[in-house]
C-alpha cells in the first residue's frame, strides 16, 4: 500500500514511517517542518519507497497535488504543545481543525478513502477518577488542544458518513519516547541538566496519567486498523496503570544518577490552565479486540527517561 503521513517528520509520524517501510509499504511524509525535523527521517531519504514533501495541509491545493495516488492517510499533523494555546488560542484551530478539514476535502477530491487519526484523552475533559469509555459523554474539553481533537474527530466522522470514507481514531494516553520534543520527562531532564540540585515541578506533583511508549502506540494503531472494520472506529489506547508527576521526578533523578535534589512546587492541582490532572481511560474495548499495552506506565516512563538521558549526554 501507499501511505501518506501528515506530520511525518514529527515524533510519532516519523516512527510510523519507519515501521511502514519495514513492512514493505511505500510512504510519503508530508510536513511543514514547523514542529517536525528532517533529522528524524534522514535515514529514510535514500529509500526508493520513501518520499518527503514539504507542505502545509492548511493549503488544500498543495495537499491535492501531493496526496493523489495514495491508499491510506496517517494523520499526525497538529500542534503538539498543549500549553502553547494559552498564549496563542487559535493555534489548535488552525493546525488541527481547519487543517483536518482541508486534508479530508483533498481526500474526497482525489478518491483517498481511508484515514487513521491520533486524537487524545483531552476530548473527555476533566472527568476526574472516572474511567472514560469511548461512549462517555458529554465531551467537554478544557483545553484548546482537546477541543481541536474533538472538532477534528467530528469532521472525520462527517466525511466518512457523507463520502463513504473509513476512519480509525485513537484516543491515546500520554505518548512518550526518546525523540519527544516536549513533555514532563524532557522538561525534567533539561531542568536538572541546568541545575542538578533543584527541580521545579508544576502543580502539586500529584497529577496522574497513563504513559505509553511510542513503539507500542505504533503497534496499537496498526493492530486496530487490521482488526476493526466499522465505518468509524474509535478506540481508547492506554495501559492499565498510571504514573504521578512525583514518580516521574523520582525516575528521572534516578536515571540521571543524582542525589539530594530539592523539589519545589508551583502549587495547585494542575500544571497549567487546560491541564487535566487525572486521566483514566477505559480500555476494555481495545483489550476485547485483542490488543494490550505491554509496558506499565512506570516502565514506559523509565524507558523514555533513559532514552532521553542517553540522547542528551
Amino acid at each position: 500500500m501507499k501511505y501518506f503521513i501528515t506530520g511525518g517528520a514529527g515524533f510519532i509520524g516519523s516512527e510510523m514511517a519507519k515501521r511502514l517501510l519495514k513492512k514493505g509499504h511505500k510512504v510519503t511524509v508530508y510536513d511543514n517542518l514547523l514542529c517536525g525535523d528532517t533529522s528524524r527521517i534522514d535515514e529514510l531519504m535514500n529509500n526508493p519507497d520513501f518520499a518527503f514533501v514539504k507542505g502545509d495541509i492548511r493549503n488544500k491545493q498543495e495537499v491535492i497535488k501531493a496526496i493523489k495516488g495514495h491508499d491510506f492517510v496517517m494523520h499526525f499533523a497538529a500542534n503538539p504543545d498543549i500549553a502553547k494555546a494559552i498564549k496563542h488560542p487559535d493555534i489548535d484551530l488552525k493546525h488541527s481543525v481547519i487543517a483536518t478539514f482541508h486534508l479530508l476535502d483533498a481526500m474526497r477530491l482525489t478518491g483517498v478513502k481511508k484515514i487513521a487519526f491520533t486524537s487524545g484523552s483531552g476530548v473527555y475533559g476533566d472527568a476526574g477518577d472516572t474511567y472514560t469509555a469511548e461512549d462517555y459523554g458529554p465531551l467537554l474539553p478544557i483545553s484548546m488542544y482537546g477541543a481541536s481533537k474533538l472538532g477534528a474527530e467530528g469532521l472525520i466522522s462527517a466525511f466518512c458518513n457523507q463520502y463513504d470514507m473509513q476512519a480509525w481514531v485513537g484516543r491515546f494516553g500520554n505518548i512518550i519516547g526518546g525523540n519527544q520534543t516536549h513533555g514532563v520527562i524532557l522538561d525534567f531532564v533539561n531542568k536538572l541538566k541546568n541545575n542538578p540540585e533543584k527541580l521545579e515541578i508544576l502543580g502539586d506533583g500529584k497529577q496522574s496519567k497513563p504513559y505509553i511508549h511510542v513503539d507500542e502506540i505504533i503497534d496499537s494503531i496498526l493492530f486496530i486498523i487490521e482488526n476493526s472494520k466499522e465505518n468509524v472506529n474509535v478506540f481508547n489506547v492506554a495501559c492499565d496503570s498510571f504514573t504521578s508527576v512525583n514518580k516521574i521526578a523520582e525516575i528521572v533523578i534516578q536515571e540521571m544518577n543524582l542525589e539530594n535534589v530539592k523539589l519545589e512546587y508551583t502549587g495547585g492541582n494542575r500544571g497549567w490552565k487546560g491541564d487535566v490532572p487525572v486521566v483514566r481511560l477505559d480500555i476494555k474495548k481495545l483489550n476485547e479486540l485483542g490488543f494490550k499495552i505491554k509496558l506499565s506506565s512506570d516502565q514506559a516512563v523509565r524507558k523514555t527517561a533513559r532514552e532521553i538521558v542517553t540522547k542528551l549526554s
